[in-house]
């Protein structure tokens, strides 16, 4: 190298070197001289000199680098400088929340969607509004909320409409109306189809998700309530309050294909594991849960609580309404609304064994679980670290009011963009 280009290549050196330190830390700096002996003892001088003597407490950022190729040739010189290359977008973890999701009770948070970030301690972090009533209209209850992260959309149903909002602009896109309301929705894996069931009616709405155009009717006369497409994408499980049976839908004709049960009594919250073999639910009058076998369309059995007596509970009429599998169905999460408390039952063997109980702040009345099956939310606001089976949190909203609702979700973000969406019920993610 002649004493020229040394000069450029050191004074280069110099200034890169500076405004990766201006920028608050040194990468992983690697330099690649191929030159006279001089010019690499002159580079080694200026890494060792005072500029680069960082506190040690202040640690590198971490940085992503690439070699650029000089813009001069091998014969000039063989110098490769490294320049900061962006970093993937890091992923988020944000929670749902819909709110008014205790019947209308605006003490728990008021209304909208409060949305809470799960990566720092489940701070609040804002509120998107959702139906645009004239001053002074009560806000409805919420009674369920859904996402697909593909087509970046929410949705929100109340006892008389549908609610579609775009996740990036936060902005509704379109609010239907349908024959008998609406009540606890479920959306399709392929994020297409919308199971909507009437307001504790007689039939299921099918809607596109993308326009919330009516594809047709489900009639299964069970007083439509609660919803769960399966995971596998092809069949959708439908359970009502006035039927002991758990329906199971073809997703591809829409129609009834089989039942399961009859259970001891008529059917309230309930999940399903990711194979779809199994149905684990909550009936009226029992503190536990019964098994059914989806592919027999049998009861296979029936778990009732240890240890724990019924009494009255709030709302709902049931001593249990809530109950979810982890996402590695291990565990099986119940609530007991009389002794606010959360039973853990170690699902790894059938019937699945009480292990553990927690206390919690009000009586639940849902349950479910971020998707790496890292914390459980049950519906009075407490966030549960499922490992060590400790509250860790207390959702609040931005007015420091504790926040409960039974209709809730975990959605991730990708830099801008959602990447994936949880479910409001606790169901089996097993690979």
């Amino acid at each position: 190298m002649t004493p020229r280009w040394r000069a450029r290549w050191l004074a280069a050196a110099v200034t890169l070197l500076a405004s990766v330190v201006g920028a608050g830390g040194i990468g992983v700096w690697a330099y690649g001289s191929r030159g006279e002996k001089g010019s690499e003892q002159s580079a080694i001088s200026i890494l060792q000199s005072p500029i680069l003597n960082l506190p040690h407490s202040h640690p590198p950022r971490p940085t992503s680098w690439a070699p650029v190729p000089s813009s001069h040739t091998a014969a000039d010189h063989q110098t490769t400088a490294e320049v900061p290359q962006a970093a993937a977008p890091r992923e988020r973890h944000l929670l749902y929340v819909a709110v008014p999701g205790i019947r209308s009770d605006l003490q728990y948070g008021g209304a909208g969607i409060l949305v809470f970030d799960a990566d720092h301690g489940h701070r609040w972090l804002k509120r998107i509004a959702t139906f645009a009533d004239p001053p002074g209209t009560p806000p409805e209850p919420v009674k369920g909320i859904c996402a697909c992260a593909p087509s970046s959309r929410l949705y929100v149903s109340t006892p008389t409409r549908l609610l579609c909002l775009d996740l990036l602009s936060e902005k509704p896109i379109w609010e239907k109306r349908y024959d008998g309301g609406c009540d606890r929705m479920s959306i399709s894996p392929d994020g297409r189809t919308l199971y909507v069931p009437s307001f504790e009616g007689p039939h299921w709405t099918v809607v596109d998700a993308a326009t919330g155009a009516v594809i047709t009717r489900i009639e299964a006369r069970s007083g439509s309530h609660n919803t769960i497409c399966g995971p596998q994408g092809r069949r959708a499980y439908l359970a009502g309050l006035r039927s002991p049976e758990l329906s199971i839908a073809d997703m591809a004709t829409h129609a009834i294909t089989g039942t399961v049960g009859p259970f001891s009594s008529v059917i309230r919250p309930f999940t399903v594991n990711s194979s779809e073999t199994l149905c684990f639910v909550n009936v009226n009058d029992l503190l536990g849960f019964e098994i059914g076998d989806l592919a027999s369309g049998r009861k296979r059995g029936r778990v009732e609580v240890a240890g724990f007596e019924k009494g009255p509970t709030k709302r709902h009429g049931c001593p249990s309404h809530g109950i979810g599998l982890t996402p590695d169905e291990r565990e099986l999460w119940l609530c007991d609304s009389h002794n606010s408390r959360l039973h853990v039952f170690d699902a790894t063997t059938m019937p699945p064994k009480q292990v553990a109980s927690i206390a919690l702040r009000d009586q639940p009345g849902w349950v479910t679980f971020s998707l790496d099956g890292r914390y459980a939310y049950p519906s009075t606001g407490e966030v549960v670290e499922t490992g060590s089976r400790r509250i860790i949190a207390a959702l609040a909203d931005e007015q420091g009011r504790p926040v409960q609702s039974e209709k809730l979700l975990e959605i991730d973000f990708s830099g801008d963009r959602p990447s994936r969406a949880g479910d409001q019920f606790g169901i089996g993610r097993k690979r």
